[in-house]
């Protein structure tokens, strides 16, 4: 059985680490480097760090912060924001990420993805969308959220992975920050028509809301959460031992 993976993720804006509500009233919360410690030690099988505005700012992503972040961490830590071109997935990398998330910059330049899979690999290649209910039509955003591309999410994400993207992260905008669970409809969809992991984003309130992920989507390989890791609300040794208790595989 595959063993779920469980994934906090830094969202870093002016150097401090912020969470909002579908993606508006972004709060402080806490240094990137000593929260990255913790999660290093308290469990967390990976760990994602976007860059949220750099992509709209059209800047590059802070690399000062990540290398600081990745020499405190010990597990895998992919990287996100104002990502647009092979330099930049070079750049991240040397600072120390092991993968590299791609979403407003792949949007404007498809072949970002192609190119970066045959000089990185796959797995180092992850496509990160941020997907929102628009006349009933799950659509991608680009820019953090500000911005509709009109683009379908489920042909968008199955292009992404046919040219390379070795794992999806599916950002749910409707859901974002608002703690009632994760988009099951929306996750179902997406990992039914593609191969790779696929990592659920937006939404987690508590607990059973994980269960409930893995149990009615069982393709779905992860579950990422930011603010009821960062306040506490959910530990993630307990949410662990909670999932193992209903039958499902984690790594304890």
């Amino acid at each position: 059985m595959i063993t779920k993976r469980i994934i906090p993720c830094l969202d870093v804006k002016d150097g401090r680490v912020v969470k909002g509500v579908k993606f508006k009233g972004l709060a402080d919360v806490s240094s990137p480097v000593s929260l990255a410690e913790y999660y290093s030690r308290a469990g967390a099988d990976e760990l994602v760090f976007y860059d949220i505005t750099a992509s709209h700012e059209q800047r590059k992503l802070f690399t000062d912060i990540l290398c600081e972040v990745a020499k405190n961490v010990f597990i895998p830590l992919t990287v996100g924001g104002g990502i647009n071109t092979l330099d930049d997935f070079d750049r991240v990398l040397k600072c120390g990420a092991d993968k590299v998330s791609v979403n407003s910059g792949a949007i404007k330049n498809p072949r970002l993805i192609e190119d970066a899979a045959k000089r990185y690999g796959n797995q180092c290649v992850v496509i990160s969308a941020d997907v929102k209910r628009v006349d009933g039509k799950f659509t991608v955003f680009a820019k953090g959220g500000r911005e509709n591309t009109g683009l379908d999410a489920v042909e968008w994400i199955k292009s992404c992975v046919d040219m390379g993207a070795g794992e999806v992260v599916l950002n749910s905008i409707d859901t974002d920050g608002v703690k009632n669970g994760f988009d099951i409809e929306m996750l179902d969809k997406i990992c039914s028509v593609v191969n790779v992991p696929v990592i659920a984003s937006g939404g987690a309130g508590n607990i059973e809301h994980f269960i409930k992920l893995f149990k009615e989507v069982p393709k779905c390989d992860a579950g990422l959460a930011a603010s009821i890791f960062h306040f506490g609300e959910v530990e993630i040794s307990e949410l662990k031992k909670k999932l193992k208790e209903n039958g499902i595989s984690v790594r304890l």
